[in-house]
C-alpha cells in the first residue's frame, strides 16, 4: 500500500503495523548534508587555531591538505560501514554492530548529552552574534538577546524539520550553496590581490614551523575541527536513495570539494592579511571583507549568519536520526521511535533534540562541556573504525557493497591513537573529565537498559506516557529489535 506524502509515495505496511522514513534524500541532498554541515562558522570566524599551532605559513597548509585526505580516508572506511550496516545512526550503529550494547549507548549517552545540544546552542549564538551584532555596533550586546535569537533560530529549524523532510533538504541545499558562494568571494578576491604582487605572506613560508609533537596534534585538532561533519551523511543513511552508490560518490565529490575551498581560502585570508594580523583576528573573514570590500563589507556578516544557519538545520536533522534509532534499539524511550504518519518525519526525536538544545542555551560554560566532549568524539570516531576491523575478523562472509583496502582503517586509526594520547600528556584534565562524563552513562545503562524488572509503578507511567505519545505518531514496530544481554 502506498500514501502520498508531501507530493511523494511512500510504502506503507499492509497490516499498519509500521511506517518506515522516506528514502527522499538523492546525490545532491547528501552532497549538500555534508558540506553543510562541515562548513560552519569555523573558516570565517577563526582559523588562527591551525597557523598559530604550525608556526609557519607554509606547514598550516599541509595541515590542511592533510586534514582533508585524513577526513576523506575515514569517510572512506565509514562508507563501508554505512553500506553494509543500513541502519540510520552511524556511529552508534556501528558500534553496536561491533561491540555490543554498552559501547554504543556509551556513545549514545555523550551525543546526547553533550556532543549535539552544545553544538547547536554554540552554533545558534554564532548566528545571533553575527544578526545582532549591526544593531550594537558600539557596545556589547545583551546575552538574553542573543540566547533568545539563538533560542529561536532552533525552535524554527526544529518545526521545519518536523514539517517536512522536503522543506528541511531545501533549506540545507540553499543555505549550503550560499556559504559556498561567500567562500568564492574570499577566494576570488583574494586571488586577484595575488597575481596584483600581494605575496608578503608567502616569501618565506616554512620560517618558524613547529617541531613540538604537542603542537603538531593541536594543528591537527585544529584542522579537523574544522572538518567536523564528514561522517554525518551515515546517520541518515536510511533515507538515502540508493546508498551503494550514492553515499560513496556524495563523500568523494564532497570531502575534495571542502578540501580546496579550504586551502583557497586560507590563501586568500593571507594575501590580505599578515600571518600576524590573521592570528590577531578573532573573526578573519569579516578583517578580509572590511580590508577588500569596502561599502559591501556588510555582505560578509550576512554569509557567516547564513553559514551557521545551514549548519544548524544539517545537525538537527542528523542528530534527530540518531536518537530515534537509538530509542528503536531500546536505549532511550520507545515513544522516541515514532513517526508522525501524515507528516513522515520522527517529530518526538526533533522535539528531545530541540530541548536538549535550548537547555544548554541556559548553561553559562558549555564551550568548555564542547572542550571535554571533544577527546571522547575522537576517541568514539577511532572506535567505529575498529569496529569495521571487528567485523572483518567476526563476520568475513557479511555482504559488502563497498570493501577498502585495510590498510585505511588501520592507518586512520593509528592517526586517531595519535590524536589521544598526545592531549592526554598536554591536557589531561580536559581529556579525563571526558572520559568522566562517558564514565557517568554507565550506571544510566544498567539502570534503563539492564535492569528489566522495574517497579510496577514505573512501568505504568513509562506505558501511559508512550501510550498518549503514539495517538499521535506511530511505532515503527517492524524495526524495534529486543536488546540481547551481553
Amino acid at each position: 500500500m502506498t500514501k502520498e506524502v508531501n507530493g511523494s509515495k511512500t510504502s506503507l505496511s499492509e497490516g499498519g503495523g509500521g511506517v518506515k522514513l522516506e528514502k527522499s534524500l538523492g546525490l545532491f541532498n547528501g552532497v549538500a548534508i555534508i558540506v553543510g554541515v562541515i562548513v560552519g562558522s569555523g573558516i570565517f570566524i577563526s582559523p588562527k587555531g591551525v597557523l598559530q599551532e604550525a608556526g609557519s605559513v607554509g606547514f598550516s597548509m599541509i595541515i590542511w591538505a592533510l586534514c582533508g585526505m585524513i577526513c576523506l580516508v575515514g569517510a572512506m572506511c565509514y562508507a563501508e560501514l554505512g553500506t553494509c550496516i543500513l541502519k540510520s545512526g552511524a556511529d552508534y550503529a556501528y558500534i553496536k554492530e561491533g561491540f555490543g550494547g554498552l559501547p554504543s549507548f556509551l556513545y549514545l549517552w555523550v551525543a546526547l548529552i553533550i556532543i549535539f545540544p552544545t553544538g547547536n546552542a554554540i552554533t545558534a549564538l554564532t548566528f545571533s552574534n553575527y544578526i545582532l551584532q549591526p544593531f550594537f555596533p558600539d557596545c556589547e550586546m545583551p546575552e538574553v538577546a542573543l540566547s533568545l535569537l539563538a533560542a529561536l533560530c532552533i525552535t524554527l529549524l526544529t518545526v521545519i524539520n518536523c514539517v517536512s523532510v522536503k522543506w528541511a533538504t531545501k533549506v540545507q541545499d540553499i543555505f549550503t550553496i550560499s556559504k559556498v558562494i561567500s567562500l568564492l568571494i574570499i577566494i576570488v578576491t583574494g586571488l586577484v590581490f595575488l597575481f596584483m604582487g600581494s605575496t608578503e605572506s608567502f616569501q618565506e613560508p616554512f620560517q618558524g614551523s613547529t617541531t613540538e609533537p604537542s603542537k603538531f596534534a593541536m594543528a591537527f585538532y585544529s584542522g579537523l575541527f574544522s572538518y567536523a561533519g564528514w561522517n554525518y551523511l551515515n546517520f541518515v543513511t536510511e533515507e538515502l536513495k540508493d546508498p551503494y552508490k550514492n553515499l560513496p560518490r556524495a563523500i568523494w565529490i564532497s570531502l575534495p570539494l571542502v578540501t580546496t575551498i579550504y586551502i583557497l581560502a586560507n590563501i586568500a585570508y593571507l594575501v590580505i592579511l599578515s600571518p600576524a594580523e590573521l592570528i590577531a583576528s578573532d573573526a578573519v573573514a569579516v578583517t578580509f571583507s572590511n580590508r577588500t570590500l569596502g561599502v559591501m563589507a556588510w555582505i560578509m556578516p550576512i554569509f557567516v549568519a547564513m553559514s551557521t544557519f545551514g549548519s544548524l538545520n544539517g545537525c538537527i536533522f542528523t542528530s534527530s536520526r540518531l536518537f530515534f534509532v537509538g530509542a528503536r534499539y531500546g536505549h532511550l524511550p520507545r515513544f522516541l521511535a515514532t513517526i508522525n504518519p501524515k507528516l513522515m518525519t520522527p517529530v518526538p526525536a526533533l522535539i528531545f533534540g530541540c530541548i536538549m538544545s535550548l537547555i544548554m542555551l541556559c548553561s553559562s560554560d558549555i564551550f568548555a562541556l564542547i572542550n571535554y566532549a571533544a577527546f571522547v568524539e575522537t576517541l568514539f570516531i577511532g572506535v567505529s573504525v575498529a569496529a569495521l576491523l571487528m567485523l572483518r575478523y567476526t563476520r568475513p562472509d557479511m555482504e559488502r557493497p563497498i570493501k577498502v583496502h585495510i590498510i585505511f582503517p588501520i592507518f586512520f586509526l593509528l592517526i586517531i591513537i595519535f590524536l589521544i594520547i598526545t592531549p592526554l600528556t598536554s591536557s589531561p584534565m580536559e581529556c579525563l573529565m571526558g572520559i568522566f562524563m562517558m564514565c557517568t552513562g554507565i550506571p544510566v545503562y544498567v539502570i534503563g537498559v539492564m535492569w528489566t524488572k522495574k517497579p510496577q509503578v514505573f512501568e505504568n507511567y513509562h506505558k501511559k506516557l508512550s501510550l498518549l505519545i503514539q495517538k499521535c505518531f506511530y511505532v515503527v514496530a517492524e524495526d524495534i529489535e529486543e536488546i540481547k544481554m551481553d
